[in-house]
């Protein structure tokens, strides 16, 4: 299947600012994009090798967001990050802590590795969290929607790293959701499944047809999903129609999490049948 096309909602966002982490690709890029196209001005992160190329990507859409690159491992480009977006934006309404650090290791894991999967993943999420709740408090109340993952609430093999430091985002959402509420700042979480992004084509050696029926069978609708598909449902929980919606994970994972054993049952035979 091809990347579904989107509707943009007119000007939903229209006055509003966002800032939105590892949106130079994938599914951030996707995110911040929809919000561009919707009103929003928008800032995003990326590692300084990615800079450019967001860039470009942005531009060929007809946009040309703030991009303040650098390594979100790194607490005093986070404390930068966010006074800088504050001052030349104006003000801030959302956060989307999307940019996270994909090491699948376990009993081979090091200490550095887990490290660096929760320090470009729930300490970053947690330290601009906490960076950003006075700006949008200023402001009246904000929304924040952390990526989680499907890996948060499954065991995988050799995940120890990635799975660990995704549960933490889902314990993160909560706990901050709960402080956070007096000051009418909601803060929810969503969990994709397996997505068409950059890594995932680049294990696909480029070829999707041949891929996504493989990859696919592990959701209910026998296929993977496109940032769109995540974006869409995370300016849903940024915006005014999830008003009462706070501390909840929004699975996007295709029937993912949903399925037994038997997956999608095409080869399972009851006992006893022919």
């Amino acid at each position: 299947m091809t990347s579904p096309t989107r509707v943009p909602v007119s000007n939903r966002f229209k006055g509003k600012a966002a800032l939105v982490t590892g949106g130079t690709n994938g599914i951030g890029h996707a995110i911040a994009l929809e919000l561009l196209r919707e009103g929003a001005v928008v800032a995003v992160t990326g590692l300084p090798a990615d800079a450019e190329e967001g860039r470009r990507a942005f531009a060929a859409a007809g946009f040309s967001p703030l991009i303040v690159a650098g390594d979100l491992a790194d607490a005093e480009y986070c404390k930068r990050l966010v006074a800088e977006v504050v001052q030349k934006l104006g003000r801030l309404d959302y956060l989307v802590n999307n940019a996270f650090s994909f090491i699948a290791k376990g009993l081979d894991a090091s200490r550095e590795d887990f490290e660096r999967s929760f320090n470009v993943g729930p300490f970053a999420f947690a330290q601009l969290t906490q960076l950003v709740a006075e700006p949008m408090k200023r402001n009246g109340g904000g929304a924040i929607v952390n990526v989680s993952s499907i890996s948060s609430w499954v065991a995988q093999p050799n995940r120890w790293t990635y799975n660990t430091a995704k549960g933490a985002v889902t314990q993160l959402t909560r706990c901050a959701a709960l402080d956070l509420a007096p000051f009418n700042v909601r803060v929810n979480s969503v969990s994709p499944g397996w997505i068409w992004t950059r890594e995932v084509d680049k294990a696909a050696g480029g070829d999707r047809a041949k891929y996504d029926p493989i990859w696919g069978q592990y959701h209910m609708l026998a296929r993977m999903g496109h940032p769109i598909e995540i974006a869409a449902p995370v300016l849903f929980l940024l915006s005014d129609d999830a008003s009462f919606i706070t501390g909840t994970d929004l699975p996007v994972d295709g029937g993912y999490n949903g399925m037994g054993p038997e997956g999608l049952g095409q080869t399972t035979k009851i006992a006893g049948t022919a």
